[in-house]
């Protein structure tokens, strides 16, 4: 696999132990192999590396990123400036400049407006990174606006739904919480933002854990509420373990908060498909 499929350690700590075998780059890979590219997509110039070696590829891009790669490109066929949002490094953002290289200019945070230059203000249009806070991109969106008016909107929402539904979830619980658990890995973008977003919503703490092992007692000293939510990639199995173990520790009541209702389902890469 070409980098983590998911930003998880459970989940590649399970494929590792299934025999799956994690590589940075294509040349990695042995000629004729076979590679999975991650859920956060990658470059045209990786699938072109890969056929160069033979390589049998799967593509495990999330619908939703390959959604924001489509975006890009037409945005680059009209020759407009691309104002992407998101966070210098991560793969996702990496995959997403690499679609229209010449046309994409990477917006890391509020402080990086003021350094973004366009060749022509009427053909200017934003894009962001999946996983990011709603509320932060917006601000983004906001000071871009201001310097440049004319400034497009995507076709639709660039942020992931499940990462959404998860903020307003954690906006809703926290000013009832003393303390909230993010279960999620520190690597993974969307689960370091609900961290942010239940201390900006009033929790008076909140920790990021990757397992039920990783809570320490100590945070519960003098908490009465507890609020608990997950990253978007993290298995329900790892929440529920989180719930036992805060049980365990005298916190068995748990009262649900729902604001909305998840039912879209994608489908499998058609390389693993079962056969009808």
């Amino acid at each position: 696999m070409r980098h983590e499929i998911v930003h998880n350690r459970h989940v590649v700590d399970t494929l590792a132990k299934a025999g799956a075998v994690f590589v940075e780059e294509t040349d990695q890979v042995p000629e004729g192999a076979i590679v999975v590219f991650s859920a956060h997509g990658v470059a045209p110039t990786v699938y072109a590396a890969a056929a160069e070696r033979n390589l049998q590829t799967i593509d495990a891009t999330c619908p939703l990123v390959t959604k924001v790669h489509n975006e890009a490109r037409r945005f680059a066929r009209d020759d407009y400036d691309i104002l992407l949002i998101g966070h210098e490094g991560h793969e996702e953002v990496v995959g997403t400049a690499g679609e229209a290289p010449d046309h994409v200019q990477l917006v890391d945070g509020v402080q990086a407006v003021d350094q973004v230059t366009v060749r022509d203000e009427n053909k200017v249009v934003w894009l962001s990174q999946t996983t990011l806070s709603v509320d932060e991109t917006m601000e983004i969106v906001e000071k871009l606006r201001q310097r440049f008016p004319k400034l497009q909107d995507p076709p639709s929402d660039d942020i992931c739904y499940a990462t959404q539904n998860r903020q307003v979830a954690v906006k809703a619980m926290a000013p009832e919480c003393q303390l909230v658990i993010v279960v999620g890995s520190r690597n993974s973008s969307n689960s370091v933002r609900l961290v942010e977003v239940a201390l900006g919503a009033g929790a008076k703490a909140a920790h990021l854990v990757d397992w039920a092992d990783d809570i320490d007692p100590a945070w519960l000293e003098g908490v009465t509420t507890v609020g608990v939510t997950s990253g978007a990639s993290v298995p329900e199995v790892l929440v529920r373990g989180v719930l036992e173990r805060l049980a365990e520790l005298g916190f068995d009541m748990v009262q649900p908060v729902t604001t909305a209702n998840e039912t879209l389902v994608f489908a499998l890469p058609r390389e693993i498909r079962p056969a009808r």
